[in-house]
């Protein structure tokens, strides 16, 4: 398959990068971490024999720049920017959304702010935390992160966070599994670039975050809530399968743990073309 056909996006405050593959019915993949438009590379070209896959480098990160890069960020914000591009490329029919980790925070406020664009969302441990029942422990956590970034430096303050999404008692976190496939692990440079705005920017903006769980009620039917299955017991996990037992909705799994897509890319895109089409 050719490569993708690149484009920019000006959007209020930002620039940004994105990238189409494939033709079909809109499936636009919202980035988690750092990852930005590459994390989905294992995945895009094989859906892409069904959809048209559009990508996108959040504002902020790698090639999506920011007209004020000391501009705070907000969910809002950035489930307006995925709108525009569901605007861009499928106008005149409504499309399917898939986010991972804070890119799922994205998915989940953008189907409350516009279901009529959506036929499905798939979100896939959206680590909105604010609905747990011990959710001032995890504000703790965020406080802790922002200080040891401003005293410390970052990488102390990402030792914070990875602890603070461990299992209890575990010894490694989302993110420290191994045996990256080479592709990704020549994204190392640009995800290690992207590290303070990520910690600094979006950790905090995006975990104090508060989903409508009036309004994902109402919208069940159109959301598809999903974890990893190596992921039980992290805190990315919970929030997903708390809000799956509360719309009494299925917890889908998908292989690997928080970062399966990059881990168990085959198996992951194969569960994720199942999803849309159920």
């Amino acid at each position: 398959m050719t490569g993708p056909d690149i484009g920019s996006l000006r959007v209020n405050g930002a620039t940004l990068h994105y990238e189409v593959r494939g033709r079909g019915p809109l499936l636009l993949l919202v980035p988690g971490g750092t990852g930005g438009a590459a994390s989905f590379d294992g995945i895009a070209d094989d859906l892409a024999a069904e959809y048209t896959v559009a990508t996108y480098d959040p504002r902020g990160m790698s090639r999506s720049t920011l007209d004020d890069p000391d501009a705070e960020q907000h969910v809002a914000e950035h489930a307006d920017d995925a709108a525009r591009i569901l605007d861009l490329l499928s106008p005149g029919a409504p499309a399917r959304v898939f986010g991972t980790s804070s890119g799922a925070i994205v998915a989940l406020h953008l189907l409350t702010a516009r279901a009529e664009r959506l036929v499905r969302v798939v979100a896939h441990e959206p680590p909105v935390v604010e609905v747990l029942p011990d959710a001032p422990d995890h504000r703790l956590l965020v406080a802790r992160v922002q200080e040891t970034l401003r005293t410390e430096g970052l990488m102390p303050a990402m030792a914070v966070f990875a602890a603070g999404l461990r299992k209890d008692g575990g010894t490694a976190g989302p993110g420290a599994e191994v045996g990256l496939p080479p592709q990704a692990a020549a994204r190392a440079e640009r995800t290690m670039a992207d590290l303070p705005y990520f910690v600094g920017r979006i950790v905090p903006g995006f975990m104090s975050y508060v989903p409508d769980i009036g309004r994902l009620e109402t919208l069940a039917d159109r959301l598809t809530l999903a974890c990893g299955q190596d992921s039980r017991g992290e805190l990315p996990y919970r929030p997903a399968a708390f809000l799956a037992e509360r719309l009494g909705t299925e917890l889908l799994h998908f292989p690997g743990g928080h970062t399966g897509l990059t881990t168990h890319p085959a198996g992951f895109g194969e569960l994720l073309r199942k999803a849309f089409r159920a």
